[in-house]
């Protein structure tokens, strides 16, 4: 290709990027719909400024790569075990029978099945970015509603690496459907294995190794070397690179490195993942969805109607309430993006017909955009039947072990252990950060929560958490750093209690002035204490050292100011 054409080309992908998708988020919709629609318009079959790049296509596909990556960090075998039945029996059975139900209405009107056994489990699937994310800006992630619909996304994702091998394999010249289904799940068995031996004994020495050099330029390069390295052996083992990024995800979940992991790769991920869904904008041709419309939108109220009555009887099954289960229903209507590259895979192998492959795709983007009402409509229906049985309770407890941490800890010393062992044995749950991977690895040795991870980063502190924190405590060393950190969760999050510890009154004035909600100095509470003790030992009393030492703290340590600024 050109080299001055490729360049023309992504230019022009960016910039139609940083126009089209500001306005979607005005309009308080999702970014993929802003990305998707930039595809279009510049598309072959719009204003025609992009007709092909082979180039950018191949560079896109690198978007899904990243994102099964980042949902295999969601996946780990602790969460998946405190999830348990929520995703293994509510989620395989939602992906189940409403895959067979899709299926079996693509067989009856006579596509054949190999046409049903794509399109079933394709149109199964729901958006887990468009929910997700509309879940974290209602502030319902943690919610018995939230909670489970997150458990059936995790499946769904789960689920998608299975159902790209399974379509390559009917893809490949003279593979029946038995053998192509026994195929994929000895290649998922054998892939498995291969995750449980290399994470054990190679991944976390590795990372401990490069997180003792201090230098983030080739953390984030080990990361990449990872993530492409694992896709790369997979596709030479006959499998596809999206199963060996998930299961690099798998992998490092497990590890004390996730939430640093996971702010590094999030911009790869944002970029590419929005070039991903441009390309697939420049697939979708308005006119035949015009000429086709009848059909699309027929096909999308049955789609959205269908799924909201199966996904909320299943809810109903399983023992959840009417309101969560409708909720449910509702919010996981739509098609998912991972429906984009299913058939679009079964397209290039010519496992569908074009035209079969342009409705789809126009069902699931319009879907998409019909989620939004969707959840109003869910959310009105389940209060109504909340106020008609006067009863709200639910008897599912929230329990997503990693995200619902009260306390966030940046810094993990001396100061930064005693607070989390306060907590611990006051009942509380922690999750802290320390960039010593040697401490991390002691302190994880026994039993605490702490992970690796710049805590001067608002990514890493996001990714740890808190976004659900109901406290920040920093203990950090470095009275800069600290300043800062105050400063940025301040600006992210203008309710946060936060407390911090300061080297001396300077440091709290600075500390104050950047938004934290208490001090303590550590000089003067240190001369404060030892000064009781001494009183103490000269016979004074109890009452009197209290008194004492109480006046110096009333008036937030003023008085020390030239004792200990001028030492």
């Amino acid at each position: 290709m050109d080299q001055s054409l490729f360049m023309i080309d992504t230019l022009i992908f960016l910039l139609a990027a940083i126009i089209v998708v500001p306005l979607f988020l005005r309009l308080n919709s999702s970014p993929i719909l802003g990305y998707l629609f930039a595809g279009i318009l510049i598309g072959p079959n719009a204003f025609g400024l992009v007709t092909d790049s082979d180039a950018l296509h191949k560079l896109a596909e690198f978007g899904v790569v990243f994102l099964l990556f980042m949902i295999g960090l969601e996946l780990s075998f602790s969460r998946l075990r405190t999830l348990g039945k929520r995703v293994f029996g509510l989620g395989s059975l939602q992906v189940g029978i409403t895959g067979l139900l899709i299926g079996g209405v693509v067989w009856q009107l006579g596509m054949g099945l190999v046409a049903a056994a794509i399109i079933g489990p394709g149109l199964a699937l729901s958006s887990t970015a468009f929910v997700l994310q509309l879940l974290t800006e209602r502030g319902e992630r943690a919610t018995p509603f939230g909670l489970n619909t997150f458990a059936i996304l995790l499946l769904q994702d789960f689920a998608v690496v299975p159902l790209l091998v399974f379509v390559t394999l009917l893809g490949t010249d003279g593979a029946s459907f038995a053998e192509a289904f026994g195929m994929a799940l000895l290649k998922g068995g054998a892939a498995l294995l291969l995750v449980i031996l290399f994470g054990r004994y190679l991944l976390t020495p590795l990372y401990r190794m490069i997180a003792a050099m201090r230098s983030t330029e080739l953390f984030v390069a080990t990361t990449l070397l990872v993530i492409l390295g694992t896709g790369w052996l997979m596709t030479m083992a006959g499998l596809s690179m999206e199963l060996g990024a998930l299961l690099a995800g798998l992998l490092l979940a497990e590890t004390e490195f996730r939430h640093q992991i996971e702010a590094d790769i999030k911009p790869f991920r944002g970029i590419l993942l929005g070039l991903f869904f441009m390309t697939i904008g420049m697939a979708i041709d308005l006119n035949f969805i015009l000429d086709q419309f009848a059909t699309i939108a027929l096909v999308v109220i049955a789609l959205m109607a269908g799924k909201t009555i199966v996904i909320a009887l299943l809810c109903r099954v399983v023992g959840l309430p009417a309101d969560t289960a409708i909720r449910t229903g509702f919010a996981l209507s739509q098609g998912g993006e991972f429906g984009f590259v299913l058939f679009g895979a079964a397209l290039a192998l010519g496992l569908l017909p074009e035209n079969v492959a342009q409705i789809l795709m126009a069902v699931i983007t319009l879907s998409m955009v019909a989620t939004p009402l969707m959840f109003f409509v869910g959310k009105k229906l389940a209060c109504w039947l909340q106020a008609r049985n006067q009863s709200t309770q639910n008897p599912i407890t929230p329990a997503l072990s990693e995200t619902d941490h009260p306390v966030l800890i940046a810094g993990f010393g001396r100061v930064g252990q005693t607070v989390a062992r306060v907590l611990s044995e006051a009942g509380l749950s922690y999750v802290a950060l320390d960039m010593n991977h040697s401490r991390v690895a002691a302190c994880r040795a026994k039993g605490m929560s702490v992970f690796y991870g710049d805590a001067n980063q608002i990514e890493v502190l996001k990714a740890a958490g808190a976004d659900q924190a109901q406290t920040a405590v920093i203990t950090l060393d470095t009275p800069e750093t600290a300043s800062h950190l105050v400063k940025a969760l301040r600006d992210n999050y203008p309710d946060l209690p936060i407390y911090v510890r300061a080297r001396d009154r300077r440091h709290m004035a600075k500390l104050e002035k950047a938004g934290a909600s208490a001090v303590v100095s550590e000089a003067a509470e240190s001369s404060l204490q030892l000064g009781s003790i001494v009183l103490s030992s000269l016979d004074v009393s109890a009452d009197e050292v209290a008194s004492v030492i109480q006046s110096y703290r009333d008036d937030e340590y003023k008085r020390l100011d030239d004792i200990i600024e001028g030492d």
